[in-house]
């Protein structure tokens, strides 16, 4: 029998102190599937989606499907959101914008978020994914959460 699942602002609460950041990647049903997780590497927090097949979208090339490309993209600014701020519920998207750089290899993917303005309600994010190079970035976004209801 399995335990209750912890409500997500302990949760956040929890990983926050501990930095045991798989607790929060492990406990949403999408990021497991998608291979994405939050890693301390360098002393830095990063996001990384582990290659798996079925993140192809061409299988000529192969390249990531830009879908996948766009879920780490969000998923990494919303994990920044959560692990950086005070905010205790799952930052809404109210838009955003992804740049397809260049084609994503079938290999591990990186992602970086980056606050670049947080109010009471809302903040902007902007995130770079790369494989090899990180001054070779494969994607970016820009986007603005809701953080809070009125």
């Amino acid at each position: 029998m399995s335990t209750p699942s912890l409500p997500l602002a302990d949760l956040v609460r929890q990983v926050r102190q501990s930095r045991e950041y798989h607790r929060l990647t492990d406990a949403i049903p999408y990021t497991r599937f998608m291979g994405i997780g939050v890693e301390n590497l360098a002393g830095e927090m990063l996001c990384r989606m582990r290659y798996a097949p079925h993140l192809i979208g061409n299988s000529i090339l192969p390249a990531l499907h830009g879908g996948t490309l766009g879920a780490l993209l969000e998923s990494s600014a919303i994990f920044e959101l959560l692990l950086q701020t005070d905010t205790e519920r799952v930052p809404k998207v109210i838009s955003t914008t992804v740049d397809f750089l260049r084609s994503g290899k079938a290999q591990d993917t990186f992602a970086k978020a980056f606050i670049t303005r947080q109010g009471r309600r809302v903040a902007n994010v902007r995130v770079e994914a790369w494989q090899d190079d990180r001054t070779r970035p494969i994607a970016s976004s820009h986007a603005l959460f809701l953080l809070s209801e009125p």
